[in-house]
């Protein structure tokens, strides 16, 4: 495994695992998910970059694309939940209550 493989697998297991075990707030389940995808398209663009293809040039950005809209899908509802619940926790949020 190159340093550049071992960069990229590191940092998206850091992401998981940051998800995994650090779920008190919604902003930092946000911020993992967030770090996951950053790790993604940088796998994926070195990725497409080695292969000098132009059939995977485009996937970087279309990933890109679809990690903004998810960003601010979570923001809208991190915003939504501070004015509802007048806090980000996670243990405050259940289908159940709403």
């Amino acid at each position: 495994m190159t340093p550049v493989h071992f960069t990229f697998s590191t940092a998206f297991a850091l992401g998981l695992l940051g998800l995994a075990f650090h779920r008190i707030h919604l902003l930092s389940v946000l911020l993992c998910l967030e770090g996951v995808m950053l790790s993604l398209f940088l796998a994926i663009s070195l990725w497409s970059l080695q292969l000098n293809s132009t059939t995977t040039t485009p996937l970087p950005m279309l990933l890109l694309a679809l990690a903004a809209c998810g960003a601010s899908a979570g923001l809208a509802l991190l915003v939504a939940t501070a004015r509802t619940h007048g806090n980000d926790r996670m243990q405050t949020l259940s289908l159940l209550k709403c």
